[in-house]
């Protein structure tokens, strides 16, 4: 009976699949230019490959927990990729794409609960905190592929575009999670080798270092750095500029497209 429940607690939610499916349907309206408006097709595409990546972040934090000794993660449906399952479906998932539409950044959202003191060792500690933002670190290396393989040839131009921008996406996110500010991964990381009276006096900042952290990038001198070294991986990747801002534009279909940006329809 026991095994039937580990078994019940490790399947893939129909919630998550309905994601990915939504993902391919309307990644293949993109490369086929089937789409009508390829703006629209394009923000289905990538805001649903953004969920998808936002479940995989958390499924990478609760398995590595997993592993560590948490074995209540489990229980708690965080291995279903069930984006519904986490705590916070508010701060995980919706304030993510929120900022996605806004000001094309890659919020991490925080959402597992891991049971900390079932886990041994500094090093499995840090584990599972950095388990999350490698996810997105793949995840921009899988959307990038084609450009630094130099495979673009027969891409079409919207999903070149879509996928550009998916990858800022990652990255920035990458970026972010992995900052060592209270509440983000990067502090989970160094926190475990911190000394217990640092831990005691940095825990009720996590909160506000958090939101300190999304004040500064709104400051246009900050954001301009940030985005500038986003650019900088994502140009040694083989993703220019262009491609970027092009997939953004073509994200936010509800606003004219750039003239630079338009696709020849087909």
């Amino acid at each position: 009976m026991g095994h039937q429940g580990s078994r019940a607690e490790r399947q893939i939610s129909s919630v998550f699949l309905g994601i990915v499916a939504v993902m391919a349907v309307t990644g293949w309206a993109v490369w086929t230019g089937f789409a009508t408006s390829p703006g629209l097709a394009v923000f289905l595409f990538v805001t649903s490959a953004w969920v998808v990546s936002l479940c995989l972040h958390e499924y990478a934090h609760a398995r590595t927990a997993l592993h560590g000794g948490d074995i209540t993660v489990g229980a708690k449906g965080y291995l279903t990729l069930n984006p519904l399952k986490y705590t916070h479906a508010l701060m995980s998932i919706v304030l993510p794409v929120v900022f996605v539409i806004l000001g094309g950044l890659g919020l991490p959202g925080g959402a597992v609960y891991i049971e900390r003191d079932r886990i041994r060792g500094r090093w499995r500690h840090s584990l599972v905190s950095a388990a999350g933002p490698l996810t997105n670190v793949l995840f921009a290396a899988v959307c990038t592929a084609p450009f630094w393989l130099h495979a673009l040839d027969g891409v079409p131009l919207a999903f070149r575009f879509a996928l550009a921008f998916l990858a800022l996406l990652q990255v920035s996110a990458a970026i972010l999670n992995f900052l060592p500010v209270p509440g983000l991964d990067g502090y989970g990381v160094i926190e475990p080798w911190l000394s217990r009276r640092v831990r005691r006096e940095v825990a009720p900042l996590a909160p506000f270092a958090l939101i300190g952290v999304f004040a500064l990038l709104w400051i246009p001198e900050v954001n301009m750095f940030f985005f500038d070294r986003v650019s900088d991986i994502l140009r040694v990747l083989g993703v220019s500029d262009l491609e970027t801002y092009c997939g953004h534009d073509l994200y936010r279909f509800w606003e004219e497209t750039d003239g630079y940006c338009q696709i020849p329809s087909r």
